[in-house]
């Protein structure tokens, strides 16, 4: 049997309008599609580890509300333990407002609702639940000395934690945090903003240079992920770069959360961190090619099968 993934993070709804282009400040236009779906960065990572076959746990908050009731179902119903998920009886849930352009692109707002009253007080409390874990997921859509509780939780259990820094945050980390962190996975606006610089695209030599001044500052590893790039692994001074599958993105949401889904997966199963960068890498590029975030990613089955056609096998 796999060994326990807890994710600790965020729950929201996704309120979903897609239109040719994304509007601009002051404009108004005509969308051609509209659905919700539960979402927020830390179900989507527990939706995904369970999805793809992994032992997933959440620890989360979610308002008493029809969304809430909705999002604690979907994630018991594909698998993931739900009993460390609370219900703040004077909360709404958390939404995000998600706007999705035609090319696949896509502008979000997030009202956190709930997610802001998980407290490091309830992480603690929770110590025997992330109690035999092999990784712990966290995210930045929650409080962040929450977040910071957490990891230091999952560090003092014994599981490898990694965090998804995303939302990039409007000041720097702590470094408490990054000293705590075993992976660290930005993606490459992250990394960049992380880094105090101007997010931008990134090339593999620039990811690479971002990398090694972040596990300067305490990450021991770090996956900068690369959208339709890929993913660079850096890790006691190598870097090492993986390619994506290509395929035709109609939606982006949520890839980097399939990513850590699948990246999460892999290691729990014992696959070293290049085998788990490329089962990742497969995981997230599939999810593009569908609209829409958790209904979005793929079994494992289809994984492999994805994975095996695009390597040729």
């Amino acid at each position: 049997m796999a060994e326990k993934v807890v994710i600790v993070g965020s729950l929201n709804m996704d309120l979903v309008a897609c239109a040719a282009r994304i509007p601009v400040v002051g404009e108004t236009i005509t969308g051609h599609t509209y659905f919700d779906e539960p979402g927020g960065k830390g179900a989507n990572q527990a939706y995904a580890v369970a999805r793809l076959g992994g032992r997933a746990a959440m620890l989360g908050c979610v308002g008493s509300d029809d969304f809430g009731r909705r999002m604690r179902e979907n994630l018991r119903q594909v698998g993931c333990e739900v009993n460390e998920l609370k219900t703040i009886p004077d909360s709404t849930s958390g939404i995000a407002l998600i706007f999705v352009a035609d090319d696949g692109h896509n502008s979000i707002i997030i009202v956190p609702g709930a997610n802001a009253r998980l407290s490091p007080e309830d992480v603690e409390a929770a110590e025997g639940f992330l109690r035999g874990a092999a990784l712990v997921l966290l995210q930045l859509e929650n409080p962040l000395p929450t977040v910071v509780a957490a990891a230091r939780v999952g560090r003092r259990v014994g599981a490898r934690v990694i965090l998804d820094p995303a939302p990039a945050p409007p000041q720097p980390l702590p470094d408490e945090l990054l000293a705590l962190v075993d992976i660290l996975t930005p993606n490459e606006t992250e990394a960049a903003i992380l880094a105090g610089l101007k997010p931008s695209r990134l090339d593999a030599q620039q990811a690479g240079e971002i990398a090694a001044k972040l596990r300067a500052r305490g990450a021991r590893t770090v996956i900068v992920k690369l959208g339709d790039q890929g993913c660079l692994l850096v890790e006691d001074g190598r870097a090492q770069a993986f390619a994506a599958p290509k395929v035709q993105a109609v939606d982006t949401t949520a890839a980097g959360d399939v990513f850590n889904g699948g990246l999460a997966v892999a290691l729990a199963e014992g696959a070293d961190l290049a085998h788990a960068c490329r089962f990742a890498n497969a995981c997230a590029a599939l999810s593009v090619t569908r609209r829409g975030t958790q209904i979005a990613t793929p079994t494992r089955a289809e994984v492999e099968v994805f994975a095996a056609e695009a390597s040729g096998h």
